[in-house]
């Protein structure tokens, strides 16, 4: 596969994930990985270096991409900066720690993992109930420490910003209002992504078989690509997410996600079906 190929489908790959981003308060990869996870090989680099590549890219995509949804959430009263400074920390520190468990597990274990997440969090967005919110968000920054550790792990370890895993522990544990979770989620990912960037930049210097601009686990060309279209249309999301009930956008998202979970886990080839 070409350059210019390759940069084609990464900035269409973008147009998607911003919307997903300021919509739903996720940072879109479960487009990202898969399709930057299939590019990588297309390319002729081996899996088990392809799927670190993906998840390393991805999160670095997802730092600008959350920012600025974040910025546009907080114009509009709905990120709690207190709250998310508090779990950022400790997810970003998390997130340091399971880039690392990461790298030394195979693309096969990576792979269905990120599938089994993707999938939960489709299956979490298609039948939860925004639940009605009676009382203030608890305000403990030791909750918020313990909240954001584990999900960070967990999030450096499949590549990904957390926000399908921490919107749901907004909401139900620490009782959230929908538009203030997904506000003070995007903060929340800013913190991840910088420790999962971090976590792949390191435990990647000096491996051979990366493409040329990369730094360890993180692409700066396929970065570029995804980056350029995902952060202008964040704010196209964070629009919609306020002003429109996108149901339908939702449950198109939704079937995206389920797709993308089964490939990964591999389910279609062992059926034999060519999608």
């Amino acid at each position: 596969m070409d350059l210019i190929t390759v940069i084609i489908i990464l900035a269409i790959t973008g147009i998607a994930v911003g919307l997903a981003s300021g919509l739903l308060g996720v940072g879109g990869c479960f487009i990202m990985v898969p399709v930057q996870f299939w590019v990588f090989q297309a390319m002729g680099i081996l899996p088990d270096i392809a799927i670190l590549l993906a998840f390393g890219t991805n999160l670095l995509v997802v730092l600008p991409t959350v920012a600025s949804s974040a910025v546009g959430h907080s114009r509009k009263g709905a990120v709690w900066w207190r709250a998310g400074i508090f779990i950022g920390i400790a997810s970003a520190i998390g997130a340091v720690i399971g880039a690392t468990i990461a790298v030394h597990l195979p693309a096969g274990v990576l792979t269905v993992s990120f599938g089994i997440v993707i999938l939960a969090g489709a299956i979490r967005i298609l039948t939860a109930k925004p639940p009605t919110i009676t009382e203030a968000p608890k305000d403990s920054p030791l909750l918020w420490v313990a909240c954001g550790f584990p999900i960070g792990i967990v999030s450096g370890i499949v590549g990904i910003g957390g926000g399908v895993l921490m919107i749901p522990v907004m909401v139900l544990l620490l009782k959230f209002r929908m538009h203030l979770a997904v506000g003070t989620s995007n903060a929340v990912m800013i913190a991840t992504s910088i420790g999962g960037v971090i976590g792949y930049a390191v435990n990647g210097l000096g491996v051979e078989g990366l493409p040329a601009y990369s730094i360890g686990y993180v692409n700066l060309v396929s970065w570029l690509a995804l980056a350029v279209t995902s952060v202008p249309m964040a704010q196209v999301g964070v629009m919609a997410a306020h002003r429109l009930p996108a149901k339908e956008l939702k449950y198109v998202f939704i079937a995206v996600m389920v797709y993308m979970g089964l490939k990964m886990i591999g389910v279609f080839g062992w059926l034999g079906l060519p999608i």
